[in-house]
């Protein structure tokens, strides 16, 4: 039984909160975090480098020590260093750690005074008024607590896309050997391309004969078989996904795909069309009385309606129809269409790996050009780089294109935008830059008017080019900050500058609707992995499905042109 990345990740994640909580040393909790980051964020499987003999040690963050424990987590399951603290600090304490404004000392106060050991245990003292008694809490905190615990138990967990994709994939994979199946494929918001994921809808064509159900009942990694029966079975994984596995005949898979792939009301627009031509559109078909008219391929069930196909990611109904109809469809950005990655960092500041092994990497990519954006000052916990180390890099840069030809390495930064909207590093260091890519890295509390004006400021600075994830949000982890976002893409076109799209699997931000409106008031986005080492590069393709499903086309991302098109670019007005 193969064991995930996610899965061990989530081990180390809750060996970080719980020894935070005890307060135990911080170097020690940051290595379990940061190690947990690496293995969350590797494109390849930890069990599949294992079993192919390479040195865990070897990766970004990971050492002898840590390389250890996760074969033991492989090989067995079991984490014994984290076990050991579960046995004196509840386990659950971690949950709480996702509760948005409670710290580690707040945990740990509720935990001593209150024997609060449960997301429920905080409910209940909440609502009894308990918690407004603590040192240090009081009626507001105790109402906000109220509020995001409420928030946080009534949504429905969903994974991000990457996760999914490492359970999706295997699975697929081992379905796919039957030589009865001659479809398959992954629906619903996976093939849209979400950035989160509910449950996996599996869909295939398979013969008569087929035992497809009884593989997947018998697939290693379930753990409870909901339903099972000869053309839907439901199962639930180790990690608590669900998998509803559908087997269709050949002539209604088209159709059935598309209802499966959804969404719900992007269907419902096909069917009223369809019913505006005497049809009536199911999984199973298009139907005219009791004849058949389509349902092999989705392209049949789009032309008897008049529409050409439209690609799974637009399927929002946030205007497809009405673009389909009128020839308006846009043609959607391809990984393909990529010339250079604009967000690198290196070891200078917090990457795992050097300036050279990045750019190595980029040139096996087939890049045109990278850029490198280590840290500025402000950033400590990054080491973030003064005016003097931001030259000394500078030179390196331009030493490395003096020896090299295979690609043009870009001298950049992510540069900290401050509380008061200037920039962390002064002008006459930053005019030496090809460009600057400037983000926010503290003070995410402000309200939205400080907020706004605070990057509305820094615009102003004519050394400005890419603001970098512009809500600051981690999937699953961080809610966005308060921030006139529309306001502040108005004012970025205005200005000659444009915004990210980080393709980071637990960022993914511009999100999908402020693509959209990237779109249509005309301003360029830079599609970036915000890579921190030689596998993040590989992130790129989780943009551009972000991209895609905000109507992005290559000719509104500055990185899908040529150096000399984008050095213009660069160029403020």
């Amino acid at each position: 039984m193969p064991m995930h990345n996610k899965e061990i990740a989530e081990k180390f994640e809750m060996l970080a909160d719980l020894l935070k909580i005890e307060d135990a040393n911080p170097f020690r909790v940051r290595a379990y975090r940061n190690a947990a980051q690496t293995i969350r964020g590797y494109a390849k499987s930890m069990a599949d480098i294992l079993k192919q003999g390479d040195d865990l040690a070897s990766l970004p963050g990971i050492g002898k020590d840590l390389a250890s424990k996760i074969k033991t987590i492989v090989d067995t399951d079991e984490f014994p260093t984290l076990e050991e603290i579960k046995s004196h600090t509840p386990a659950a304490l971690s949950d709480l750690m996702k509760i948005e404004g409670l710290g580690p000392k707040r945990i740990k106060s509720l935990y001593k005074n209150l024997n609060i050991r449960s997301l429920d245990d905080l409910k209940q003292a909440a609502e009894a008024g308990r918690i407004q008694q603590l040192e240090g809490f009081g009626k507001k905190t105790e109402q906000m607590i109220k509020e995001r615990v409420a928030r946080f138990a009534g949504v429905k967990p969903r994974i991000r896309l990457m996760e999914a994709e490492e359970m999706a994939a295997p699975l697929v994979a081992y379905l796919a050997k039957s030589e009865a199946v001659k479809d398959i494929v992954v629906a619903g918001s996976y093939r849209r391309r979400k950035e989160t994921v509910g449950d996996l809808d599996i869909l295939v064509s398979a013969r008569k004969d087929s035992l497809i159900m009884d593989s997947l009942t018998g697939y290693d990694e379930v753990d409870e078989v909901v339903s099972k029966g000869k053309t839907r079975s439901t199962v639930h994984l180790r990690s608590g996904v669900q998998v509803d596995l559908r087997v269709v005949p050949q002539v209604s898979y088209g159709a059935a795909l598309l209802y499966f792939t959804g969404s719900k009301a992007h269907n419902i627009a096909v069917r009223k069309l369809g019913v505006n031509k005497g049809y009536k559109i199911n999984e199973y078909g298009v139907f005219k009385n009791d004849r058949r008219l389509a349902g092999k391929s989705e392209e049949e069930v789009y032309a008897k309606v008049d529409l050409p196909f439209i690609e799974p990611e637009l399927r929002e109904d946030r205007g497809e129809i009405q673009a389909a109809q009128n020839g308006q469809l846009p043609e959607l950005v391809r990984l393909e269409d990529i010339r250079g990655d604009l967000h690198c960092h290196t070891t200078t500041t917090d990457g795992h790996h050097t300036l050279e092994k990045m750019v190595t990497a980029a040139v096996a990519r087939g890049y045109e050009y990278i850029s490198i954006n280590d840290h500025s000052r402000h950033v400590t916990v990054a080491n973030g780089l003064n005016k003097k180390r931001l030259l000394e890099q500078i030179r390196a840069i331009d030493k490395l294109n003096e020896k090299q030809s295979d690609i043009v390495v870009l001298k950049s930064i992510e540069v900290d935008i401050l509380e008061d909207g200037s920039l962390d590093l002064p002008n006459s260091v930053l005019k030496e830059l090809d460009f600057t890519v400037c983000s926010i890295h503290y003070k995410f509390n402000l309200p939205s008017e400080k907020q706004t004006e605070r990057v509305l400021c820094a615009m102003d600075n004519p050394y400005f080019t890419i603001l970098a994830h512009p809500s600051g949000r981690l999937i699953n982890q961080w809610e966005p900050y308060e921030i006139n976002l529309e306001k502040i893409m108005e004012a970025a076109r205005e200005h000659g500058c444009c915004i990210e799209v980080n393709a980071q699997p637990d960022r993914l931000d511009l999100t999908d609707e402020g693509c959209k409106m990237a779109k249509d008031l005309g301003l360029k986005v830079a599609i970036s992995t915000d890579a921190h080492s030689t596998s993040g590069l590989e992130f790129m393709r989780f943009g551009i499905n972000q991209a895609r499903r905000g109507w992005i086309e290559a000719r509104d991302v500055i990185n899908c042109q040529p150096l000399n098109d984008l050095k213009k670019l660069f160029k403020r007005n």
